[in-house]
This record gives structure tokens, sequence and C-alpha cells, in this order.
């Protein structure tokens, strides 16, 4: 019996040292036919005048109770709205982005005996988020809502509805330039560039510039609000991968 297992045991021992090398020589061939490749970051940008604007609007109202607030709060936001309509901006541009009411506190001054902070009023705060698709109206929209009582705002963004074809402009410059630095990598290696293995992108959209605070002592009632659209610049990063060919690149 003892004999048996010895045989046993020298058999299984035979047969893992046998598998050994067919186990190398697997691992070697794999290794043989991965590709040897070429990493590179491509950039593209494309700028384009902007074509819509949107604008945050906030009425803010005080008054000694929660009630009184929010109907002063209500009545302005009213006629902001109806100025809104007036100036054809479409319902499915104008949305209530914020609204809340806070209580206003007074604390009393530091003595032995600390006291609790005291109500002295109430706020209520509505914003309205508008987007305008016609930048010429955006200068006086802006004086009109002041004049109609937003107190508080800002934030005007200017944006395009639609940037997809200078989104794809940006595309091509950014393939193009990975392209060309994949050959010029190539060249210096002595290698020849083969297929694309692979494409990623990353785009990067304009990022919003807000304007100054608005508050309604700052306005002139006589004169449109002087505004700069310039220029929306969208960039466009790819990484792309090529399997190159050992030999002397051209």
């Amino acid at each position: 019996m003892i004999a048996k297992m010895n045989v046993l045991a020298i058999a299984s021992a035979l047969a893992i040292v046998a598998a050994q090398p067919a186990f190398a020589q697997n691992a070697t061939n794999d290794d043989e036919k991965r590709p040897a490749t070429i990493s590179v970051m491509g950039e593209g940008e494309a700028a384009i005048a902007p074509d819509m604007a949107i604008v945050t609007l906030t009425v803010v109202r005080e008054a000694e109770t929660a009630r009184e607030a929010l109907t002063a709060s209500n009545q302005a936001m009213d006629e902001v709205l109806a100025a809104m309509r007036a100036a054809e901006i479409a319902d499915r541009d104008l949305q209530t982005s914020n609204f809340a009411i806070q209580p206003q506190y007074v604390y009393p001054d530091g003595d032995s005996q600390p006291q609790q902070p005291r109500i002295t009023g109430y706020e209520a705060s509505n914003t309205l988020t508008v987007r305008l698709r016609d930048l010429e109206k955006l200068g006086g929209l802006l004086d009109e809502a002041v004049t109609l009582g937003v107190n508080q705002g800002g934030n005007i963004i200017f944006t395009n509805d639609d940037p997809s074809t200078t989104l794809n402009e940006a595309r091509r410059d950014a393939v193009g330039d990975a392209r060309e630095r994949a050959e010029i990598l190539a060249e210096a290696a002595g290698v020849e560039l083969g297929r694309i293995l692979s494409i990623d992108e990353q785009t990067m959209m304009p990022q919003p510039i807000p304007m100054a605070r608005m508050e309604a002592r700052s306005f002139d009632a006589a004169a449109a609000v002087p505004v700069a659209t310039g220029e929306n610049a969208y960039r466009i990063t790819v990484t792309m991968r090529f399997e190159i060919e050992e030999g002397t690149a051209e």
C-alpha cells in the first residue's frame, strides 16, 4: 500500500514538472501576441459667439411677518414675470430656481446672562432663471428687471443652444493633433505607425463667467445695462493608442 502511494506521488510530481514548460511557453506566446503601442494625447479648440444667455434674477423682501414678506415678494416677482413674457420670452425659458423664507435675528450684546437671539422680522426671496435667446434684449431686460424690483442677482452665463458643429470642429483638430504627435514619436523611435487601437475623448465646456452682483441702487433707470458677450471656447482632448510595427519609419 505504501509502495503504491509512493508511485502515485512520484507520478504526480512528474506531471507537474512536465506541465511547467508548457505554462511558461503559453505565457511567452501571449507576450509575443501583444502588439507594441504608442499612446498620445491631442487637443483641439474651436470658438463661437454665444447665442443665448442664462440670467438669474432674485427678488428679496423683508417685513415684520412671514406673510407680509411673502406677499411683497410675490407681487414683485409677478411683475417681473409679466415683463419677461411681454418681451416674448417663452414659458419654457422661465424657471423658478430658488425660493426661501427665513427669520431675521438680532443677537443681544453679551452680558453676565446669555440671551437667546430675537426674531425681528422675516425675509422672503424668490429667484427666477431666464434663458434669453435674443441677446440684443439683454441690457434692456436687466434694466427693466431692476426697475420692477429685482434687487439681487448676477451670474449671467453666455452659452450656445446647439454647439455640436463647433464641438465637431474641435474634435477634428484634437484627432489631427494626436495623430501628428504619434507620427513624430514613431519617426523618432524608428518604427512605423500602425492601426488605431482606441480613442478616448474628454470635453471641456466653457466655464461660466459671472457678471458683477447687481442691486437696484447700482442702476440708472434711464440707461440699459452695457453687456459684452465675447466668445465661447470649446476644448476637446483625445487619447489615442496606435499599434506600432518594428522597422525604419520613412
